[in-house]
Parts: structure tokens; C-alpha cells; sequence
């Protein structure tokens, strides 16, 4: 190990002597250990550097990290210097800060926090999360940002990342989720995600269920702030797909009588839709490009300067691994990230339309504090066998007991809390006649990702070819 990364060793060591209520048991966790009094003594003794780029604040149970990676990668097509910050990381830490979609260095973290370290000195009980947010908006202040993408972590009301003051303000789709500290309701849940809409300032709402869409309708009308909604403001609709990628089409509310002449004449129409080519997999990501697309007409309002092209090059362009990510087609290999019933929905869904009737082999591995009976009610009808496993996690849940699980679903399951032999082990189930998909946690997909490369190059081994 050289010099730097002894460094960046000894940083993230330092980092992870905070609290880092990511890795504390859901049943610890309470909404009074959020508080933002902390965040802003920390951004004030730091000079406000969130302060000095515009931002598009992005919250969401599901879709919000494809939705921020969408809208990032149109700005930077679009010739903007462009910030994005995420959480958490799939395989490594400095993922969480990008700079024109490139991680800052290592060297550059390790700078960061030794310039932070006064100003952390002087705040009492910070977590790391709020120190990785500072690092983040102070590393984009330093690289002279245009815009910045910013996407909450958890909630939002009291999320570390609510001391800026948006340029727009997103909420994408709203699932059950961290029911410890936002509440047991769909309509508590809405009420913390509503906690990033500020006055005055427009926020784009992804389509909801009925209780939180009403939840957020009135906190906008309460805040002065005008609510775009996707699905009656801005329309979308699929056109193709395959395991490469999706074609589908965006207009807007005004444009819908133009839109009636399209469907009824065909390409003999003078006026036509968008039409935009999105490599991210799912009908779930047809929602989100949506999203995506309202955000930045409403960023263009507020002054920005977006080409055409630019949103068709963004959308082209987008990655965001770990989200129904197609690995390998031999044997097909399909990496997700669903730790929750509604995204194991998604999941089902997507497993339908681009695998048919194909059987899956389940990688599962997840977190104890997830309803993991409602995911399996979801995912099991499409299962054909699950291979159980564990991460590192301090949380990860036991792979034999998720194999007694399994059988209380009537499928067959292994257990091995190794993930690189519980992968070679669903490719020597999947006999290449059966698709592997991974799911359950991101921690799982994180190790699948760093396991494969090597695995890749013994399949006819594994498999016994």
C-alpha cells in the first residue's frame, strides 16, 4: 500500500469513528437522532460552501439515485461543470462525491478532511453521514462547480444533506422504508420526504399513491411552492426494450392535443414527441426519466441552459450500477439492488418483460431490519431456486435463516454466507438455462460486482464444461 492510500486508509478510519446510524440496528434508531442544528453549525464555521452553486435537491424512497444520475448526466452533456452526490457507495467510498460523474481522488478526500477537521472539533455528537456531506459540498465548492445534484439520504425533513437552498426540489417514488425514524404511514413518510420543499421553490413530484400525493400537494400549497407533477404536467409512455436498453417517449401537458394527432396519424404527423433511448433497464426507469425530464425543464425556468440534444445525449449516457444492471447474457446475469417490497415489485415486474418465462436462480442477501417476508411475497412466484447469503454487514441478516424462509415459501434454497460461492453456486444451478439475479441489499451487489470479474473467467470451469 502506498503512501496515499495509507492516507485514505487512515481518513476513512477517522470518518468511522462517528456515528453511522447505517450500520446501527433499525430498532435503535429514532427520529431524535436527526438533527440539523449540527449540520448548519458545521456549513457555517466552513463559510456556507453549499451556498455557492445551484442545486437540485433530490428525495424518494425508490428511483431517487437513477433520477439524480439522469439529471446529472443531462446537465454535464448540456456543457455544465456538475456535482453529484449519492449514498451509499457500491465499492468505494468516494463514489459518494462526483465531479462530471468522476469520483474525487482519494488524495483529494484526504485533503478534504484534514481542511474539516477544525470545524468537526468544534460540533458536538456529528455523524459521519453529515461529515461525508460537508466533505461533499466543500469538494464541490472547491472544484468550481456550475450545478450540483444532491441526493437525500435518508427522509429528508432532517437529512443532513436539507441545509441547501434548491434550485428545484424532487420527490420520486414513495414505498415503505425506514419506518423507525419517518413513521409507520405512507403519510408520515410524505410528510418527512416533503421536508425538502422550501418556499417559493417549484418541486417536481414523481407519480405517488393517492395519501402522499395529497400529503405533498398540501405542503407545497402551504409553502408557496408550485408543484410540478409527472403524470399530469409531463407524460411519458414506453415504446421498446431489450436487455441493451429502452426506447420511450416524453410531452407535456400542453403539448397533449398534439399528441392526440400523433397517436391517430401515426408518422405522418408534423408534430412528434420526444423520443429518448435510455440504457437503464425497467418500466420503473421510465418513471424516473420522467422525473428526471421535469426537473430539468424546470431547472431550464430557472435559467439553466439545456439544449435539446444535451437531454437526448444525458439520457443516452446515464449509468447508475447496481439497478437491474445486466452483467453478463452468458449466463445472464442481472444485478439489483431491491431491499424493500415495493422495488422487489419493480424487480418481479422488470424480470417479466424482459425475461419472460424464463427461471431465475436468486442471489439474496439482506439486511435484518427490512420486511423481507414482503419481498419474498413478491419475488418468490418467479423464483425457481434461492441461493442465501450474507455481506459483511453489521446488519446482514443470518443465510440460514433466510433458507427456513425460503422453504416457508415452498422453494429450495442453499446457504452459504460466502457470495463469491454462492455465486459460483447459482451458476452451476442455472445450467445455462436459467437467469442469476441478485437481490436483497446493495452491500450483496456491491461484493457480486467485485466478484465477478474473476468468476467470468472460469465459468466453463464452474460449470464443469
Amino acid at each position: 500500500m502506498d503512501d496515499t492510500e495509507e492516507r485514505y486508509q487512515s481518513a476513512l478510519d477517522y470518518l468511522y469513528t462517528f456515528i453511522d446510524f447505517s450500520l446501527t440496528r433499525q430498532d435503535r434508531l429514532a427520529a431524535a437522532n436527526f438533527d440539523l442544528k449540527r449540520m448548519f453549525a458545521l456549513m457555517e464555521l466552513l463559510g456556507n460552501p453549499q451556498n455557492r452553486y445551484p442545486v437540485i435537491h433530490v428525495a424518494g424512497t425508490k428511483g431517487k439515485g437513477s433520477t439524480a444520475a439522469m439529471i446529472a448526466s443531462i446537465l454535464q452533456a448540456a456543457g455544465l461543470k456538475v456535482g453529484l452526490y449519492t449514498s451509499p457507495h457500491l465499492q468505494d467510498y468516494c463514489e459518494r462525491i462526483q465531479v462530471d460523474r468522476q469520483n474525487i481522488s482519494h488524495a483529494t478526500l484526504v485533503e478534504l478532511i484534514g481542511h474539516l477537521k477544525p470545524a468537526i472539533a468544534k460540533v458536538e455528537g456529528l455523524t459521519s453521514f453529515e461529515i461525508t456531506t460537508a466533505l461533499g459540498f466543500q469538494a464541490f465548492a472547491d472544484a468550481r462547480i456550475e450545478i450540483a445534484v444532491v441526493e437525500v439520504g435518508l427522509g429528508g425533513r432532517l437529512d443532513a444533506t436539507n441545509v441547501v437552498d434548491p434550485l428545484v426540489s424532487v420527490i420520486t417514488s414513495l414505498s415503505y422504508d425506514h419506518m423507525n425514524v419517518l413513521g409507520n404511514t405512507l403519510s408520515q413518510i410524505a410528510t418527512e420526504k416533503a421536508g425538502i420543499i422550501k418556499p417559493n421553490r417549484p418541486i417536481v413530484l414523481a407519480p405517488q399513491e393517492e395519501i402522499p400525493r395529497q400529503v405533498i400537494e398540501k405542503i407545497a400549497g402551504e409553502r408557496s411552492a408550485p408543484l410540478i407533477r409527472v403524470g399530469r404536467d409531463f407524460l411519458y409512455s414506453p415504446l421498446s426494450h431489450d436487455l441493451d436498453g429502452q426506447n420511450l417517449v416524453l410531452w407535456t401537458k400542453e403539448d397533449q392535443p398534439s399528441m392526440d394527432r400523433y397517436i391517430e396519424q401515426g408518422n405522418s404527423s408534423a408534430w412528434k414527441p420526444l423520443q429518448i433511448y435510455l440504457p437503464l433497464l425497467g418500466y420503473h426507469q421510465v418513471q424516473n426519466a420522467a422525473t428526471a425530464y421535469a426537473a430539468i425543464e424546470e431547472a431550464r425556468k430557472q435559467g439553466i441552459r439545456i439544449s435539446p440534444d444535451a437531454v437526448l445525449q444525458g439520457f443516452k449516457n446515464v449509468k447508475w450500477p447496481g439497478r437491474f444492471e445486466l452483467m453478463s447474457k452468458d449466463p445472464i446475469l442481472v444485478l439489483d439492488s431491491a431491499h424493500n417490497p415495493d422495488s422487489a415489485l419493480k424487480l418481479r415486474l422488470a424480470l417479466d418483460d424482459y425475461l419472460n418465462e424464463m427461471p431465475i436462480v436468486l442471489v439474496f442477501g439482506v439486511s435484518e431490519d427490512k420486511d423481507i417476508v414482503g419481498m419474498f411475497d413478491q419475488l418468490m412466484p418467479r423464483i425457481k431456486v434461492v441461493v442465501a447469503t450474507q455481506s459483511t454487514h453489521p446488519r446482514a441478516f443470518a443465510a440460514n435463516k433466510l433458507v427456513e424462509l425460503a422453504h416457508q415459501f415452498g422453494r429450495p434454497a442453499i446457504a452459504t454466507s460466502d457470495i463469491s460461492e454462492a455465486l459460483e453456486c447459482a451458476i452451476k444451478l442455472a445450467r445455462g438455462d436459467a437467469a442469476i439475479v441478485v437481490a436483497g441489499s446493495i452491500f450483496v451487489a456491491a461484493a457480486v460486482r467485485e466478484e465477478w470479474p474473476g468468476l467470468r473467467m472460469r465459468i466453463n470451469e464452474i460449470r464443469g464444461t
